[in-house]
């Protein structure tokens, strides 16, 4: 619309300009040299207004091409100005606040760019991926937010004495959720997600009430040290229940094997040499666990043999453990929620596993 008005206006200043230069020569023509005495002053004015509507047309395309400079400098301007104020906000500092969603406290906060953000992508990512490990596992300094389930069981009554949930931080999603923040700062909460024990509360008093499977394991009862060792971890894992996809860690569940928690010197086998250590018997308590459960359609975690032969049960039947060290560790894929059952004798430790009748027919075995 803009270029038809401009073209318009250009042909209306040439087409009054021949209007007026035709007039001239019509006068001319037409009259003789006598009257033009008569017609020149008449010809000075019609001379004098075509010059005008030339000057006319001529000023309005100065004002044109005026207007259109200065709105070509304005929007340079404008574009300067845009750009002035982006590198304003690129140069001020922004930080990300790592948050507990539990207690709303800030446990880590970093500037993106000094971790290579916008300069070092592949750097900035594995920066990023270090930094949610270290948040999840913990470091050697810091504990992380990663806990295992501490599982349920059952007191001498028969009520549930409750354990805690496994915390999960998913790493990968906070991951994103730190690079998607990376660009204006802000908090970031961590995502954290518990599992409760897969069973029913109202059901727990009958998961004794059919054993599945079982296994027995001799020890001399004359060395006072191994027995009272493994009198105190059999009792640990005696009445723990495992629900459905629970899992199950002999070290999270006994706990610390050392003279503060009751434990005594005895022999141990440590880097293929037998030697005197506290705790020694508690791997008998693990191996006969292992040989009750793995009748079971359970899913190995984590299992290590020792480095020597032990005599209570055959060559590859064991499970070795130590308390932040090596662990056995499975998963209840069997289908239905058990109940662990330990029998210390004079002499002999039996592992029981059980469940409620109901649950009996739906037990997974292996095969």
């Amino acid at each position: 619309m803009e270029w038809n008005r401009k073209k318009f206006e250009t042909k209306s200043c040439l087409i009054r300009h021949n209007i007026y230069c035709n007039l001239f020569f019509f006068i001319i023509h037409e009259k003789s040299w006598g009257d033009m005495k008569k017609y020149f002053r008449l010809l000075s004015i019609l001379v004098a207004v075509s010059l005008m509507g030339l000057a006319a047309c001529s000023e309005q395309k100065t004002k044109k091409t005026e207007a259109k400079e200065s709105a070509q400098e304005q929007k340079n301007k404008n574009e300067q100005k845009v750009k002035e104020e982006k590198k304003k906000e690129e140069d001020i500092p922004v930080f990300i606040n790592i948050v507990d969603p539990n207690t709303k406290s800030i446990i880590k906060t970093f500037n993106p760019k000094e971790l290579g953000y916008k300069t070092d992508d592949e750097k900035y990512k594995a920066e990023i991926a270090n930094l949610t490990k270290e948040i999840a596992r913990g470091t050697k300094e810091t504990p992380g937010y990663d806990k295992r389930m501490i599982l349920d069981r059952l007191d001498a009554n028969g009520q549930i004495i409750k354990g805690t949930p496994q915390t999960i931080l998913e790493e990968e999603e906070l991951a994103n959720k730190i690079i998607q923040a990376s660009v204006k700062g802000g908090d970031v909460e961590l995502p954290l997600y518990a599992t409760e024990s897969g069973y029913k509360r109202e059901e727990a008093a009958q998961l004794g009430e059919v054993v599945v499977a079982s296994f027995s394991t001799s020890f001399n009862s004359g060395i006072a040290g191994r027995t009272q060792n493994i009198a105190l971890s059999a009792a640990a894992i005696h009445n723990v229940i495992i629900g459905s996809e629970d899992s199950f860690s002999f070290n999270t569940t006994v706990g610390p094997s050392d003279a503060e928690h009751g434990y005594q010197p005895a022999p141990e086998i440590v880097e293929g040499k037998l030697v005197d250590g506290i705790g020694g018997g508690i791997c008998q308590t693990s191996s006969t666990l292992y040989n009750a459960i793995d009748q079971l359609a359970v899913s190995y975690i984590e299992k290590h043999h020792h480095s020597l032969h032990v005599g209570y049960v055959p060559t590859g039947r064991d499970a070795t453990v130590s308390y932040g060290g090596k662990d056995f560790r499975f998963k209840n894929t069997t289908g239905v929620p058990l109940l662990l059952k330990t029998i210390v004798k004079k002499g002999s430790l039996t592992v029981e596993v059980r469940t409620a009748k109901i649950y009996q027919s739906q037990l997974k075995k292996r095969g």
